[in-house]
């Protein structure tokens, strides 16, 4: 079975704070032009994407620089609900909804994709107080291999820059990239945005291929998941 796992690509949907805002317009029209063509205006980590080491890391790989292979995962999913807005997400944390011990994850899993249930607010204010890792469970990943998939914005904290549903940023988070960061390192791959993780079964296939970006920081994908019934 397949199931499609990515955010629709449309003018006006949601971005990370100060990246360009997403149009997609036509151009030529069957009635003017007897064809059509679309513009299409977007940040690379638009919607569902993977993200590039370049994306934090200054001397990190760009997009195109991978090989489109490991683009293609053996994924576990991990529902970690219920999770409070802006909830750091401990090793502890990540190892219990694990089934109590990182140490057991299946060695042929190379990608966790972690469910927050924060697509379930895709579109208003309160997607950018996602949960997130905390630096701690980005090194047990990064110990184990495994990189990460999520339903939010990405695995450090969002800026909100406003209250935004009683939640705030705090002192208390951390500053800057630190879970991109170990996890690029570490040359572990990152998909975020995705959507549609009900009903999934724990372990699947995940093809998130990106476009090939010349120097790309990130990518839009089309992110699949694929099981046998």
């Amino acid at each position: 079975m397949f199931r499609d796992l990515s955010r629709p690509i449309e003018t006006g949907m949601p971005t990370y704070p100060g990246d360009p805002d997403v149009t997609l317009a036509p151009d030529a029209t069957h009635e003017a032009d007897g064809y059509a063509t679309s513009e299409l205006r977007t940040g690379t980590h638009a919607g569902t994407h993977v993200d590039a080491p370049k994306h934090t890391l200054p001397d990190g790989d760009a997009i195109d620089e991978r090989a489109v292979g490991e683009f293609a995962f053996t994924a576990r999913l991990v529902d970690l609900r219920p999770l409070r807005p802006r909830e750091p997400i401990g090793a502890a944390t990540l190892s219990d909804a694990l089934g109590g011990g990182t140490d057991a994850v299946d060695p042929v899993v190379d990608l966790l994709v972690l469910r927050t249930g924060w697509a379930a607010h895709w579109g208003t204010d309160r997607y950018r107080d996602h949960p997130y890792l905390t630096e701690a469970a980005a090194e047990r990943c990064r110990d184990l291999g495994v990189g990460i998939g999520l339903d939010a914005f990405g695995p450090d904290p969002t800026p909100t820059g406003s209250e935004t549903n009683g939640a705030t940023e705090t002192d208390a988070e951390p500053a800057g990239t630190p879970a991109h960061d170990t996890l690029f390192r570490a040359n572990l791959p990152i998909v975020e945005n995705l959507c549609g993780l009900d009903g999934l079964p724990d372990r699947f296939r995940l093809y998130a291929f990106p476009l090939r970006l010349r120097g790309g920081d990130g990518s839009p994908v089309r992110a699949v998941a694929e099981w046998r019934d």
